[in-house]
């Protein structure tokens, strides 16, 4: 199932998992100009490079389904409250985005196109198939053009807000049985950057958990397949390690 403001890749099923991607896509429809270089569209501040392939990967295995934004963050950031001011950016990583100095009226039509349908979608494929738990799946980058000082050495970070119930399970599985530098609430806090888990996911007691894997590691179809093959495997522990599951 797809709308120019999202696709759903697989088939959701009640006590499954959903990987909520919402930077998932670069796309930037054809009537909004945004008066940015194309080649920004290729960087990490219009996608979150590589996590839309994993999504497809992962939503192969039955019980897996992966909900992924349809267009750039620098269209509409849907992973953003809804007055914030990130949601339609001015700027980002050091670089203005013309196109999106907007009226209120032109924010607004930005907003019903986009951020509005996103979440309905979403909420409603949450409560049609309520999942065992959500996977927001996001990437970051190495290094930043505004603070090309700033060491990101981790493999992957685990991120979330109050409920951090799966992330204190996944982290030492991810240390210990994957060998990885884990980042917690690296290489940001998800106390800060959680809109939509804490819309769809903390304000409903549902069980997430938010994994952000550097962008230089999953560049390609070999490091998007290995990431795939891995968080999968996490997956498979965590439904495996929730309350009432076989320990076997």
């Amino acid at each position: 199932m797809s709308h120019k403001a999202w696709t759903l890749h697989g088939q959701p099923v009640p006590g499954g998992v959903l990987i909520v991607s919402d930077h998932a896509s670069a796309h930037v429809p054809a009537d909004i100009e945004l008066q940015i270089s194309s080649e920004l569209l290729d960087q990490h501040i219009a996608v979150d490079i590589g996590v839309a392939a994993i999504g497809v990967m992962l939503a192969q295995t039955p019980g897996i389904v992966a909900f992924q934004g349809g267009v750039s963050r620098l269209v509409c950031d849907c992973n953003r409250d809804e007055n914030a001011p990130g949601l339609i950016p001015l700027a980002s990583d050091g670089h203005l985005i013309p196109g999106n100095a907007l009226d209120d009226e032109g924010r607004a039509a930005r907003i019903a196109r986009f951020f509005t349908p996103y979440h309905t979608a979403l909420a409603d494929c949450l409560e049609v198939d309520e999942p065992a738990f959500i996977v927001s799946l996001h990437s970051f980058t190495p290094t930043l053009s505004s603070d090309p000082e700033q060491a990101r050495p981790w493999h992957i970070g685990v991120l979330y807000n109050e409920d951090d119930r799966l992330a204190r399970m996944a982290i030492p599985w991810l240390e210990g049985e994957a060998g990885l530098c884990v980042g917690d609430q690296q290489p940001y806090s998800g106390r800060l950057l959680n809109a939509t888990m804490n819309r769809h996911a903390e304000a409903h007691g549902r069980r997430y958990i938010g994994l952000e894997v550097r962008q230089d590691l999953i560049g390609d179809e070999q490091g998007q397949a290995e990431w795939a093959d891995r968080i999968g495997r996490l997956i498979a522990h965590l439904l495996q390690a929730l309350p009432g599951k076989s320990q076997t």
